[in-house]
């Protein structure tokens, strides 16, 4: 700019010069001199010329080296949008992929599916794969762009994105190994009971008694338990699972029996009112219940209530939760299943599980077992509040000790019913009814009656109610015994 001004200041000096020397041309006064100066203007004027001339032409060749430029980087820009936009197509069709195989593999949980539980996790670990090799790519792509100079804050965002998007993905992957590992170990230690078992089994005497054999063979079926889960249904983890269903039943009745004295109920009319809903109202009836209170026995009473209650229905192959004909339709493909749901769901934690999947068709055995097991009123008494019956009614379950307490017996109970519809024949369930002689062959008394000063359990007594169900095994004809509260022969 400062040229342009100089220039016309030189030009006006020259336009003044002009004039004055034609004026002197005119009267005849220019000299030699004067038209030297007027040469050295004209060349000056020149050179200025030229000099605009070439500053235009250098002008010229920038802003057409420019537009050259700026047409590269536009087509470099493009190219790399449409790059990037592939590249997130391909995340969102992985992702949406990975979610459509995650939702098959809840799916496959209820009802159980191990077949389709398998391909779906196959299919997941794939699309994580698929994403891992993504971000591989965008990471490359990144690295060149940054080596060559640009677009630092754009990458660092994208990849910041996508890491968001990856990370829950990464997170699972890793819990599935921990949970192969564990899986891993847990078989390692099976190993290990089987060969104990087996040595075991290699050392024993024949020279016992039946009676003692029969008792051994109890004690040994709890250790054996874990090998018969990886082989295939048997009578004696049968037995087995009914022993653990006896100690989660007294544990739950205890709990509850606690609760109820510590709530100050009376326990004699609780239990009254226990007998008269599930028997006929006889004198004979509130005679046995006084005298089973006066003996500190009214947990017997308690426990025949609840295990009334939780058994109910288990010659249905849902226990009536709905109409389902599974076992009859298809019998042989049903007992696998399961045997099969029996051997996965051994190891899991019952408030892990419902955690996951609350509206299972166990997490629906467990919310009708328990809104059957306490009513109302007595959660009301108890705790002070029906919190925990709310939950259970939205379809939830409470993460309480007494909530966990029951899922432990609810599980048992459940894992029995696996059982018993995974042996061929089936077990045959039956109960001793009240008023009915004792008989030892079927029946298992939970106390023993003063006759004189002994205490003996035989003939002379009967049934004064059941306190837990027997089961006869059609594949070896093991009995069971069922628990009874036996009194002295009217």
């Amino acid at each position: 700019m400062a040229n342009r001004v100089s220039y016309f200041s030189d030009l006006i000096q020259r336009v003044t010069a002009s004039c004055l020397l034609s004026g002197r041309h005119e009267s005849g006064q220019v000299s030699a001199g004067d038209e030297s100066e007027d040469e050295k203007y004209r060349s000056e004027d020149e050179d200025d010329e030229k000099e605009e001339e070439e500053e235009d032409g250098e002008e010229e060749e920038r802003e057409e080296g420019f537009r050259v430029w700026e047409g590269t980087k536009e087509e470099a820009r493009n190219e790399r949008v449409t790059e990037l936009e592939m590249l997130i197509g391909e995340v969102f069709e992985a992702v949406s992929a990975m979610k459509r195989a995650y939702v098959s593999l809840q799916e496959a949980h209820c009802p159980w599916d191990p077949d389709k539980m398998r391909v779906s996790d196959v299919t997941v670990v794939a699309e994580l794969r698929r994403l891992g090799v993504l971000r591989e790519r965008f990471r490359r792509s990144v690295g060149r762009e940054c080596s060559g100079g640009g677009g630092r804050g754009t990458w660092r965002v994208g990849a910041a994105t996508l890491r968001e998007v990856v990370a829950p993905y990464e997170a699972a992957v890793e819990e599935l190994k921990r949970e192969v590992k564990s899986k891993e170990v847990e078989v390692e230690n099976l190993r290990e009971k089987l060969k104990t078992a087996t040595s075991r089994n290699g050392s024993g005497k024949k020279g016992r008694s039946q009676s003692h054999h029969q008792s051994k063979r109890r004690v040994s079926c709890s250790s054996q338990a874990q090998v018969a889960v990886a082989t295939s249904p048997a009578p004696e983890l049968f037995e087995a699972t009914m022993s653990l269903v006896k100690e989660a039943s007294k544990s739950f009745t205890s709990l509850l029996l606690s609760l109820m004295r510590s709530a100050h109920w009376d326990i004699t009319a609780a239990v009254r009112s226990i007998e008269a809903a599930s028997y006929s109202t006889t004198a004979t009836a509130t005679s046995m219940t006084d005298s089973i209170v006066g003996s500190n026995h009214a947990k017997y009473a308690l426990e025949s209530y609840v295990n009334r209650k939780v058994f109910q229905g288990f010659d249905h192959e849902t226990f009536y939760l709905d109409g389902s004909l599974s076992s009859l339709l298809n019998p042989d493909q049903y007992r696998r299943d399961c045997f099969t749901q029996y051997r996965d769901m051994k190891a899991m934690d019952p408030i892990e599980l419902l955690g996951i999947l609350p509206t299972c068709s166990f997490g629906k055995f467990c919310s009708n077992k328990y809104l059957s097991i306490v009513h109302q009123k007595m959660e009301e008494s108890l705790f002070g509040d029906l919190d925990q019956r709310r939950q259970v009614l939205n379809g939830n379950h409470p993460r309480s000790e007494f909530y966990g307490e029951f899922l432990r017996l609810a599980k048992a109970v459940w894992l029995l019913h696996l059982l018993a519809f995974s042996l061929d024949p089936p077990p045959s369930h039956f109960e001793a009814s009240k008023g009915a002689v004792f008989h030892p062959q079927y029946m298992e008394s939970v106390v023993r009656i003063n006759d004189g000063g002994r205490m003996v359990v035989g003939g002379g007594q009967v049934v004064g109610f059941p306190v837990s169900p027997g089961f006869k095994l059609g594949v070896n004809g093991c009995v069971i015994k069922a628990r009874v509260y036996v009194v002295p022969r009217p």
